[in-house]
């Protein structure tokens, strides 16, 4: 089968997390859409034309030319789909009853499957498929079982968080089935090259313990299921990993942890809170970096978004934290703040932090970071960890300030209730 994920107009909706990767390629439940997506056929993704450069230098099959052979189905997937293993299944089995049709969800499209011999869109980009779907006939899908209209989409950023919570049970348990582990404890479960300091305790009653190629947990650890640490991932000694924790390869990890994903190439690796929150890649947060995730009326929380609030449902939600964001030594991170790509934060965050600031509000500063400033600390940050900064890399910083711009200009007006 011939797969399209395509990234559609309300991608942008997730900034802080979409603005510098596509949106396939975000961790939830510890896989992403891209991971999954790939069982299913011979892959191409369609996504906003400034990201096509590093997609094409680190995802190359992706934007590859279709292969000439024909009679394969057509199957297009929003790349805002969640990626869970049951969603995957459903889109398996759909397309093996050859019943083409379009599914809608809020005048959004889910998914779409074309019969064999359908001539895709004739480029790889998120425009063209809006405008290649916007002109094809075909028929919205009826009688699924489960309706598509179900399967749900990241529609906002604390959406990430939600869903990680839902679906990380069965993506685990898929994770088990397909990896070569150890059962080294009572549901903790390890591959090739694990290290377990002394005296770690771990609780596995609400879901196993998966750690992945060459993890390091340190001495006097707390791990409590569910939970996947990624390849060459490190727990610091005291820290305490709980109740559906996934870490991303190559992250540092120190303090308390709850329910959170952690992107690759990320450091928290001092004591401290961080609970019910997302940290994209190459973050660092600072000895003492605290958030909160619950409101002290015990409520629902609400988000807000673009100058607007936005009612997220849920009780507990942390923090969204863009990739190469930093904070200081005891920063204090208010509940359901996002704090913005390539941002520096210091004291207490109070509201939401645009993307490339020196945020210190507290001390009556904030500033705009140059984005010749975050080029050189990128340059130094993957020399530490032995990557070659391309000129893609620096040409996405750039373009990342540009697309930014407006929340810059945003955070010094009044909020729209």
């Amino acid at each position: 089968m011939r797969v399209l994920l395509f990234e559609d107009e309300r991608t942008t909706r997730l900034y802080p997390l979409t603005v510098g990767r596509p949106a396939m390629t975000i961790a939830c439940g510890g896989y992403r859409l891209i991971d999954l997506i790939e069982r299913l056929g011979v892959v191409r993704a369609a996504v906003r034309q400034y990201l096509r450069p590093v997609l094409s230098a680190d995802w190359p099959d992706l934007v590859a030319p279709w292969p000439k052979k024909g009679g394969q189905p057509l199957l297009l997937v929003n790349a805002r789909l969640v990626p869970g293993v049951g969603m995957i299944e459903r889109l398996r089995t759909w397309a093996a009853a050859g019943r083409p049709g379009i599914v809608y969800r809020d005048n959004a499209v889910v998914a779409a499957l074309f019969p064999p011999g359908t001539a895709p869109p004739d480029a790889l980009s998120s425009t063209a498929v809006a405008e290649w779907l916007a002109a094809v006939d075909i028929p919205e899908a009826a009688e699924l079982d489960p309706p598509l209209l179900d399967w749900p989409l990241l529609d906002w950023p604390h959406d990430v968080v939600r869903y990680h919570l839902d679906v990380i049970s069965e993506n685990l348990a898929d994770r088990l089935e397909r990896g070569a582990y150890r059962e080294v404890a009572d549901g903790v479960f390890a591959a090739e090259g694990v290290k377990l300091g002394q005296y770690c305790v771990s609780e596995a009653d609400d879901g196993p313990i998966l750690l992945d190629h060459d993890v390091r947990v340190g001495p006097f650890c707390y791990l409590s299921g569910p939970a996947y640490l990624g390849p060459r991932s490190r727990v610091l000694e005291h820290a305490a990993i709980k109740d559906g924790v996934c870490l991303g390869h190559t992250t540092k990890v120190g303090g308390e942890v709850e329910a959170s994903v952690i992107e690759p190439l990320s450091n928290k690796q001092h004591h401290g809170f961080l609970g019910h929150s997302y940290l994209g890649s190459w973050v660092n947060l600072g000895a003492g970096t605290c958030n909160s995730d619950l409101k002290n009326t015990y409520g629902t929380v609400a988000m807000e978004y673009e100058g607007h609030k936005v009612g997220t449902g849920m009780q507990f939600i942390g923090c969204i934290i863009g990739d190469y964001a930093k904070t200081a030594i005891n920063t204090s991170i208010f509940t359901g703040k996002t704090i913005g790509a390539c941002s520096m934060v210091y004291g207490y965050v109070t509201t939401n932090v645009p993307s490339f600031v020196n945020y210190a509000r507290q001390f009556g500063q904030v500033t705009e970071a140059p984005v010749e400033v975050m080029i050189a600390t990128q340059s130094r940050m993957f020399r530490r960890r032995g990557v070659e900064q391309r000129p893609c890399d620096v040409e996405l910083l750039q373009t990342m300030h540009d697309l930014t711009r407006h929340e810059r200009q945003l955070a010094n007006q009044p909020l729209a209730l």
